[in-house]
């Protein structure tokens, strides 16, 4: 739509938190819906501080003393526990967008790692779904409430180390036949930057994999895939994550993409032959044990660098 006319929030509109989403959805254009949608809802988290603790409701009046007291707020939540440094410099790097999509220029914006801290990359605990039973318990509690295409992407997400559009898109049946000819998937549909359709990734399949392969090829039936037929990708990706939100505390798990973390460890282990650092504190394999296991769960990943396996087993000192 672009700009309305009128000085107030750059012309973008009247309201401060509609005008930045506007300036968002032209600067992106069509086919960006997950950015733009991502953007205005950290952005109007910045709008609702700024009015009722500036009192301002034009961007115009935002300057470069706003964002640093803005970022002081995030820090003290990182501080009290309230947020991470990865949340709050998301918000930051949002504010930081949406104003030069409004301004038309970059002179006012802030720092993020500056004002909140440096984000961490190696995780550092154990993720919230190592425990295999609770993943199984949470997706029969989904079923049981006739979510089953939510527990096939639930379980195929733990068991095969997908991304929750790589489980959605999975063509299920193919990955049925795969599995029991070659013992491993080729995951080829969903991937980031569209790898898959260059590379193959194969994917060991594990006993209880290939018993939620089974499952998921019976609920996707005659479709493509995991995503119901009457819904579009966004659709699914919301209804997905809000079923979900709904029962993972109940079971103690965390986020979607924290399944994938799991299954990451449970490969280390099995090719270091030692538990993964972010579930036993510190690395116990070997130097080459441990750097040969990284390479190969980079790969089962779909990630094209290894230090990125850090975020998922833990670090190597």
């Amino acid at each position: 739509m672009g700009k309305v006319g009128g000085s107030r929030n750059f012309g973008f509109g009247k309201k401060m938190a509609w005008a930045g989403k506007q300036a968002l959805r032209e600067r992106y254009g069509d086919g960006h819906h997950r950015s733009v949608a991502a953007h205005a809802e950290r952005w109007a988290h910045f709008v609702g501080w700024a009015r009722e603790t500036c009192s301002i409701r034009d961007a115009r009046q935002v300057d470069g003393a706003t964002l640093a007291r803005f970022g002081q707020t995030l820090a003290e939540k990182v501080r009290q526990g309230n947020a991470s440094v990865a949340y709050a410099q998301n918000l930051l790097s949002t504010v930081n967008v949406v104003l030069e999509a409004l301004r038309g220029d970059t002179r006012v914006r802030c720092s993020p790692s500056a004002l909140v801290g440096q984000r961490s990359h190696v995780r550092g605990n154990p993720p919230p779904g190592i425990d295999r039973r609770a993943v199984q318990t949470c997706a029969e509690t989904l079923r049981g409430r006739g979510h089953a295409h939510a527990a096939a992407v639930v379980e195929l997400a733990r068991e095969l180390g997908l991304r929750v559009r790589e489980a959605s898109l999975l063509d299920a049946r193919v990955a049925l036949r795969e599995a029991v000819r070659h013992g491993a998937v080729n995951i080829t549909e969903g991937t980031k930057g569209g790898r898959g359709r260059r590379v193959d990734r194969w994917v060991p399949v594990s006993a209880t994999a290939l018993e939620s392969l089974r499952r998921a090829a019976a609920v996707q039936g005659v479709g493509r895939n995991l995503v119901p037929s009457h819904l579009s990708w966004r659709q699914w990706n919301d209804h997905l994550h809000h079923v979900w939100a709904g029962v993972r505390g109940e079971h103690g798990l965390g986020k979607l993409h924290d399944l994938r973390a799991a299954y990451a460890c449970d490969r280390y282990q099995t090719l270091a032959g030692a538990t993964a650092p972010a579930t036993g504190g510190s690395r116990v394999a070997s130097s080459e044990a441990d750097r040969a296991a990284r390479a190969v769960i980079a790969q089962e990943l779909g990630h094209g660098r290894v230090d990125v396996v850090a975020a998922y087993v833990g670090g190597r000192a």
